[in-house]
């Protein structure tokens, strides 16, 4: 496919308008559902060809074939990024499909609870495993094809505004979390000149599937959780993922100019204020 030709910003063949991520190769881990699918959707419908991570096939292939009905180029790569093995492998999974990636989103991530006496070191490496070991390593191939090509390239890591410090019970996915941060602007600088922008975005409470089952099964919510806590926010609701793909859209595409190593809070909670 025809995937290295270029017209100038913003413009085709014909000077029609064209999406932010047009003709770009986009890998999203984890983005078979939540936020990570949502990025995934917005990516296709801005011009990118898309493949997507996750450990069930089910709703991966569900998510391509939705792409697909509608007029989108996508594949689903099986990965557990709980593996440094499988987070390489999907880089160059995309790598081998689309001949290089251009753009690549972390979205995978664990949210089990655990407070610093009750987690076990299991659940602490469980939760490094998957939302820094993961990510760490997809960008270490994602970096290399990139240089590889002489080529720019864009990476977002979903974070979360926990990392500045979270509530008790989730001490370990604030560890793993505050690490993604600290790498987050730590590759940004290591390859600056490079040409490749590397930016992380602290998303705060947002409704998800993941978020659903999180809540029943660690705090008894009923099904009306939504609606309690759409009650102590100040937009009266979460947030929403396809708000949030928009926005790491943007982070991907040019239109966010020279921006790199930001980590930018997503949150209708001003954080640092207190009342």
């Amino acid at each position: 496919m025809g995937l290295l030709h270029d017209d100038g910003p913003g413009k085709g063949a014909e000077g029609l308008d064209r999406g932010l991520l047009h003709d770009k190769v986009v890998l999203v881990n984890g983005g078979s559902q939540g936020v990570g699918a949502a990025v995934a959707r917005a990516a296709v419908r801005e011009g990118a060809v898309v493949a997507v991570t996750g450990r069930r096939p089910e709703p991966g292939e569900a998510l391509v074939a939705e792409l697909a009905a509608a007029g989108g180029t996508a594949r689903y790569v099986r990965a557990d990024l709980a593996d440094a093995g499988q987070a390489r492998a999907a880089v160059a999974a995309a790598v081998g499909a689309y001949g290089r990636i251009d753009c690549l989103v972390n979205s995978a991530g664990l949210t089990s609870r655990g407070t610093l006496l009750d987690t076990t070191p299991e659940l602490f490496d469980q939760h490094i495993a998957v939302n820094l070991k993961g990510p760490f390593f997809a960008m270490q191939a994602a970096v290399a094809d990139m240089l590889g090509r002489g080529a720019p390239g864009t990476i977002v890591n979903i974070i979360t505004s926990s990392a500045h410090g979270g509530q008790p019970f989730l001490a370990p996915y604030v560890a793993a979390k505050a690490g993604l941060a600290g790498l987050t602007r730590n590759a940004a600088h290591a390859h600056r000149w490079d040409r490749i922008r590397i930016n992380g975005l602290n998303i705060g409470w947002t409704a998800t599937e993941g978020e659903d089952a999180t809540q029943r099964a660690f705090h008894g919510a009923g099904d009306d959780w939504r609606e309690q806590a759409a009650a102590r926010l100040p937009m009266g609701r979460l947030g929403r993922p396809d708000e949030i793909a928009d926005f790491v859209v943007f982070l991907l595409s040019d239109r966010s100019g020279v921006v790199t190593g930001s980590v930018i809070d997503w949150d209708q909670n001003v954080l640092g204020a207190l009342d």
